[in-house]
């Protein structure tokens, strides 16, 4: 197989696996009238999120890599709420906790990456790598807020909010997909962006009720 044929096989699986935990997640929220958040939810996104940083390494796209190692511990920590976590084999656990940091480590002291490779990209300019990092950062964000109000409920809960940052997130996403030519992230959010809008709806017909 092609090696970038390879590349987006392993990029577009990650979106599908993204896009399958929102089907699943907005499925049952709908049958219950409320926004639900369950286990496989955040099992999910750990396996999803795992694949997306495979590809941003591939690409060399500094942004995908850091989105993905931001909200990689948050996923896992949702999974200690939900009591799922200690549940997974130790060996498993260990592997899935230093897998970012060893890839990141073995690439520098390999020379595969440096900071000027990174910032300095060719095929992405600063100014469209600048967007991608802030693009980032904004969906990224929504997991911290979850993760925040999560620890102040005692519970793993998708607050209104969460979903407010993620539809400005995944579309400043979009627009970075469109000058990056990247189809696996364009599709993605797509798809991701009519999730977040209809939840905004679910919680705000909950909150009529």
């Amino acid at each position: 197989m092609d090696n970038s044929l390879l590349i987006y096989v392993i990029g577009f699986t990650a979106q599908i696996l993204f896009s399958s935990r929102m089907i699943m997640q907005w499925i049952l929220s709908e049958k219950q009238k409320k926004v639900l958040t369950p286990i496989l939810f955040w099992e999910l996104s750990l396996l999803a999120s795992f694949l997306l940083f495979i590809y941003g390494y591939f690409r060399d796209d500094f942004a995908i890599m850091l989105g993905q190692t931001l909200t990689y511990f948050i996923y896992i920590r949702n999974l200690h709420f939900q009591g799922q976590w200690k549940k997974l084999p130790y060996l498993i656990r260990f592997i899935i906790l230093v897998f970012p940091a060893i890839v990141v480590i073995y690439s520098f002291f390999n020379n595969e990456y440096n900071l000027q490779k990174l910032f300095l990209n060719e095929a992405i300019p600063l100014w469209l790598l600048s967007l991608g990092i802030i693009a980032q950062v904004v969906f990224t964000l929504r997991f911290l807020y979850q993760w925040l109000y999560s620890e102040k409920q005692k519970k793993s809960c998708l607050p209104l909010g969460f979903w407010w940052l993620s539809l400005v997130g995944s579309s400043l996403i979009l627009i970075y997909a469109v000058f990056r030519k990247d189809p696996v992230l364009l599709i993605g959010h797509l798809f991701g962006a009519i999730m977040y809008i209809r939840n905004i709806i679910i919680h705000h017909n909950e909150i009529r009720e």
